[in-house]
This record gives structure tokens, C-alpha cells and sequence, in this order.
């Protein structure tokens, strides 16, 4: 490196996953929000040098540089169960493009929408660090912080109870009937005896 250049020096393990400073073609940033956690995708779409950069939390996951065709679609993974997406490129008019996000197939609002109805999420603040719970309501699979959960399912007079551990913390989420056909089976968590309230992702 020459005497008075100011750009910083990284060792390799040292050096961020990419820079702002050259993500001059950003165009568009969704957050996903999985089993596993939520995950930033941001794309980079070069319209005069054809550059197409996918970015999953951070880290490159395609990089595609002279393409000549400015439209089309880039597929990639997202997550711990590599879930599958997809951004598309249209043109809209002229120059102007818009970008659309995919997952497993269904347009991120409608995958949200999907999601909303198969999973429930708690956030929870135990030991001065977060944990964000997921049940998937179709496997009963409890996530915590991006890892899958062992756990143990148990029937109980009015329903089941799937318990896991936080650390020193016993939780479990019950499960119940609403008594009503619509709204159909509750769940609730409930951490060292304390329901936890859940949030709408």
C-alpha cells in the first residue's frame, strides 16, 4: 500500500462481507422472516454495466456481471432450510425497472400471508439476551434463534404441551382447542410459568 493512502486495511478475516461504499446499484432490500430468523436480501441491479448482485445477510450469494439482457429472474437460498427464492426483474417502462421478491413460489406478501396462518412467533427477553420462538404449526417444529429445538410432547387434560429449554429456562408451548371451528387450535408459550405474548410477523 503507498504512504498516505487512507483506505483502511483488513486482514482477511477481518474484512466486512461487503461495503456500502460499493453497493452503488442497490436497488431494492427485503426483510424475510423464516423459522430460522430474519434474513436482508438486497439486490444490486447495474442497468449500464449489467451487474446483478444478490446479497442473503450480507454475504454475496450471486454475482453476474456484463448481462446483456437487463430483465429476467435470479434464484438462490435463503436460511437454515435453504428456502427457495426468487427476485424478478421487469421493465415497466423505459428504463424503469421493477424488482419482485418470491418465496417458495408465492410473492413475499402472500408467502407472509401463508406463513402467518402455519407458524406463531414470541419474542422473549431472558438473561439480558433476545430469543425469538417459532412454532411451525404443521411439523410442531420450535425454533429458537435460528436452531431447530429438541423437544418433548406431552398430552394434558385440556390439549398438549410441547416442552423444550432456553438455557436454564423451561418453556413449553400449549396447545388448546378455541372451541370455535374459524379460529381453531391456541397456542401459547409459556416461559418459567409466565405466558409470553406473541407478535405478528
Amino acid at each position: 500500500m503507498a504512504s498516505g493512502d487512507d483506505s483502511p486495511v483488513f486482514e482477511d478475516d477481518e474484512s466486512p462481507p461487503y461495503s456500502l461504499e460499493k453497493m452503488t446499484d442497490l436497488v431494492a432490500v427485503w426483510d424475510v422472516a423464516l423459522s430460522d430468523g430474519v434474513h436482508k436480501i438486497e439486490f444490486e441491479h447495474g442497468t449500464t454495466s449489467g451487474k446483478r448482485v444478490v446479497y442473503v445477510d450480507g454475504k454475496e450469494e450471486i454475482r453476474k456481471e456484463w448481462m446483456f439482457k437487463l430483465v429476467g429472474k435470479e434464484t438462490f437460498s435463503v436460511g437454515a432450510a435453504k428456502t427457495k427464492a426468487t427476485i424478478n426483474i421487469d421493465a415497466v417502462s423505459g428504463f424503469a425497472y421493477e424488482y419482485t421478491l418470491e418465496i417458495n413460489g408465492k410473492s413475499l406478501k402472500k408467502y407472509m400471508e401463508s406463513r402467518s396462518k402455519t407458524t406463531n412467533t414470541w419474542v422473549l427477553h431472558l438473561d439480558g439476551e433476545d430469543f425469538r420462538v417459532v412454532l411451525e404449526k404443521d411439523t410442531m417444529d420450535v425454533w429458537c434463534n435460528g436452531k431447530r429445538m429438541e423437544t418433548a410432547g406431552e398430552f394434558v387434560d385440556d390439549g398438549t404441551e410441547t416442552h423444550f429449554s432456553v438455557g436454564n429456562h423451561d418453556c413449553y408451548i400449549k396447545a388448546v382447542s378455541s372451541g370455535k371451528r374459524k379460529e381453531g387450535i391456541i397456542h401459547s408459550l409459556i416461559v418459567d410459568n409466565r405466558e409470553i405474548p406473541e407478535i405478528l410477523e
